[in-house]
């Protein structure tokens, strides 16, 4: 209302830089640079790296579609990873096999709320000198072995999307522990403007602001960032102990990731529809999503050389993921009927006979 009542509502505003500095505290890194949304976030952050035409950068094919095509945006190849059994995140042995003159950096998605082998991750990356960037989008509040998501890489990108743990209804945000990438990303989401010569332009930039109300809420947002995450934390337990014996399979993040629980996802078994499914949820009132769809097999990506390359774990995740309601203010009852009817569901479909 403060932000409301004193009319700086555009990119100019007490609420932009204390956001920032919220955001960059959580994620244990020095710089905050708010922008406009989580895509814009991933261009940002692949274009102040000096990403060219001609350049290659390794990202799981199993990803939210913004993953790659911010690396297309550049002009360079998106070369797709396969992702591990268990966690669902990026193979880096997949990846280590995929590198090659011309591979430049490596996008570690963190999915669902967990964080990839940030360890492996980096030492891949300090053996053939590539950048690391960290998909942070459905992360916030994770962390490995008691460090944030977004400290580990070069830099850390947010989104603010109106389903994400902290919602700003469109928002992003890169973090970096570096003084220079910070200025560089700070001026060129500015339209490249010199921060002491108006209209003065030193870089090519581009038009990636927050305003100062997408900000304020994001500030609003953060008070409760811990009560959201506590309840999250408890919906995914109550969500696993109340389908055992479903023959789901859950995410599983390594013993050393305390999830932020963004989506609870699971498996089905295998050998059931997840469409089917899916549309006995609905007709329960119940809403569900299916995992994201592999890139490689979109249609602009599917002509590319990693078309005819095996991605066997990426594929079977795609295929029989589900993920649930999982919104904070869940009661417990929604949750123990959504339990019921995705039982019910997988019970009449082995019924059926799978029709």
């Amino acid at each position: 209302m403060d932000c409301l009542q004193t009319s700086w509502i555009s990119s100019l505003g007490q609420y932009v830089e204390l956001f920032e500095r919220k955001l960059a505290h959580i994620s244990g890194t020095a710089h905050g640079i708010a922008v406009s949304n989580g895509t814009v976030a991933l261009h940002l952050a692949h274009h102040c790296m000096g990403l060219q035409p001609g350049d290659e950068v390794l990202v799981p094919t199993f990803t939210y579609i913004a993953s790659v095509n911010t690396i297309r945006q550049t002009g360079a190849t998106p070369v797709f990873v396969d992702c591990r059994e268990g966690d669902w995140l990026i193979d880096v042995n997949d990846a280590r096999s995929k590198v090659t003159p011309r591979t430049k950096g490596i996008v570690a998605v963190h999915l669902y709320g967990a964080i990839c082998d940030m360890p492996a991750i980096l030492d891949l990356a300090r053996e053939h000198n590539l950048y690391v960037i960290e998909d942070c989008a459905e992360a916030l509040g994770a962390t490995l072995a008691g460090r944030p998501a977004g400290c580990f890489g070069d830099i850390g990108t947010f989104s603010f999307f109106g389903n994400k743990t902290v919602t700003t209804g469109e928002g992003g945000m890169v973090v970096t522990q570096s003084d220079d990438l910070a200025v560089h990303m700070r001026i060129t989401k500015g339209q490249g403007q010199d921060p002491t010569r108006r209209y003065w332009h030193d870089r090519m930039g581009f038009n990636y602001r927050m305003t100062n109300i997408a900000a304020a809420i994001g500030c609003a947002q953060l008070e409760r960032i811990k009560a959201t995450l506590d309840r999250k934390a408890k919906i995914a337990e109550r969500y696993r102990s109340s389908l055992v014996g479903t023959g789901v399979e859950f995410q599983l993040p390594s013993s050393d990731v305390v999830s932020s629980n963004w989506l609870v996802s699971l498996l089905l078994p295998d050998g059931i529809c997840r469409d089917t499914v899916m549309e006995r949820l609905k007709r329960s009132g119940i809403d569900s999503r299916p995992a994201f769809h592999c890139v490689h097999k979109m249609p602009m990506y599917e002509h590319g050389k990693s078309a005819s390359e095996d991605f066997p774990v990426a594929e079977n995740v795609s295929r029989r993921g589900l993920s649930l309601p999982s919104f904070p203010s869940m009661t417990d009852e929604m949750i123990d009927w959504t339990c019921e009817a995705l039982a019910d569901a997988l019970a009449s479909w082995e019924k059926s006979g799978g029709r």
